[in-house]
């Protein structure tokens, strides 16, 4: 579209072209300035983060496989569970492979008579198993979980509507290397940056997520050990596959949630909100992570939050929890905007760090923490330690100025 408006010395054209203003100056002027739209300005009011108190610490493994998934060997759903519950996990989400029913998993997983526990909370999910990738499906309640395996195919946009009204939680499985995540970010609302027990294979993955990040979408962090086998309960049982028992298996790594209340819906919406860490076993550290965003001395955000950044600046806090301690130091790492920012050494029974920075007032600023140090023992796993690395945990950042609609 082109128009002109009349000036007392001469005609000056402008030209609006996909929602920027081009100012086109006559003959022999300066040259045309382009006005963004998407230009970042400062926040309008962003909703109050969720109490810091009323919550509950809950654990749990969100990426594992039983005898329901073909290439899984010695690993009935009774095992997975009656593990999880002897290293007190709270909920559990057995992942089957959908391909092996062509995607109709609820008269397979789900409906097993072993599909019951008394302690833990068993979600309900299954892995997106196609060309373009795998992703897991997490849901408080049975789904028809065929609607989403039929339209693997489509376009974006066509599994996006069906996602939404099936209203699932879609998360992106191991996003680089074999069967990465081909689709679009948009669809998820969480992505696996620690499968499996090997960390050092995640360095992608994480990179990816610091990519997501910074271009605005709060997008959760989580684990999964991605485990497919069991012990064998005889020795002519064993397989080939046998010995990654004893290494990988449910927890390696575990996913920590802070809930609303011990219920599977409450494990969603925390995974969703990002209030989540991970930690590389039952048993090691977990990471808490808060801002004092107006200087009173208390916390006002933990990971998942997000706030307005004011100009003045915000008292972080991370601290680890853990019933005990290995002796050995911790390397806490700071990471503002996908870059680290400073690194703190903590050691006794209660280790905390502290710091201070500034967020930006006008566009985004994230931080989010990674420790290293001491691993704490996983007697249930004799061959864990051997690889496991020296990656204790990770937490989901903390926000400023991230639209909520984005």
């Amino acid at each position: 579209m082109m128009f002109s408006t009349i000036t007392p010395f001469k005609f000056i054209n402008f030209i609006i072209i996909f929602g920027g203003l081009f100012i086109v100056p006559e003959k022999g002027t300066a040259q045309a300035i382009h006005v963004n739209p998407w230009t970042a300005k400062k926040m309008a009011v962003i909703p109050p983060a969720a109490s810091l108190t009323d919550g509950v610490w809950l654990k749990g493994e969100l990426h594992v496989h039983s005898r329901h998934s073909k290439e899984s060997s010695n690993n009935p759903i009774s095992k997975i569970i009656a593990f999880s519950k002897s290293v007190r996990m709270d909920y559990l989400c057995i992942t089957d492979h959908d391909n092996h029913v062509d995607g109709d998993v609820a008269h397979n997983t789900w409906t097993d008579p072993e599909f019951k526990s008394d302690s833990v909370l068993l979600l309900y999910g299954a892995e997106w198993t196609t060309t373009r990738g795998h992703g897991n499906v997490f849901s408080a309640k049975p789904y028809d979980h065929q609607q989403l395996f039929d339209v693997r195919d489509q376009r974006d946009t066509t599994i996006g509507r069906v996602k939404n009204k099936l209203g699932i939680h879609l998360s992106a499985n191991h996003p680089s290397g074999k069967d990465n995540f081909g689709y679009s970010y948009d669809l998820v609302q969480s992505i696996e940056v620690w499968n499996s027990v090997l960390w050092a294979k995640n360095a992608n993955a994480i990179m990816i997520w610091d990519d997501m990040l910074s271009s605005g979408r709060k997008l959760t962090g989580r684990g999964g050990s991605d485990a497919h086998h069991g012990v064998p309960d005889s020795p002519d049982k064993t397989t080939t596959n046998s010995s990654q028992a004893k290494v990988n298996y449910v927890g390696t790594p575990t996913t920590w949630v802070f809930a609303k209340a011990r219920t599977l819906q409450a494990v969603i919406d925390a995974l969703t909100n990002g209030r989540v860490a991970i930690s590389s076993n039952p048993f090691a550290p977990r990471i808490e992570f808060y801002a004092d965003i107006n200087a009173d001395g208390k916390m006002d955000l933990m990971m998942g939050d997000n706030a307005k950044a004011t100009g003045k600046p915000v008292k972080f806090r991370v601290k680890l929890a853990a019933k005990q301690f290995p002796d050995g130091e911790y390397t806490i790492t700071v990471i503002k905007n996908g870059s680290k920012f400073n690194s703190y050494t903590v050691t006794g029974k209660t280790p905390v760090a502290e710091f201070t920075d500034t967020p930006a007032e006008t566009g985004r600023t994230y931080y989010r923490v990674t420790v290293e140090g001491p691993q704490t023992p996983y007697p249930q796993l004799s061959g864990w330690a051997a690889i496991s690395g020296n990656m204790v945990g990770l937490s989901n950042p903390i926000y400023f100025n991230f639209d909520p609609n984005f």
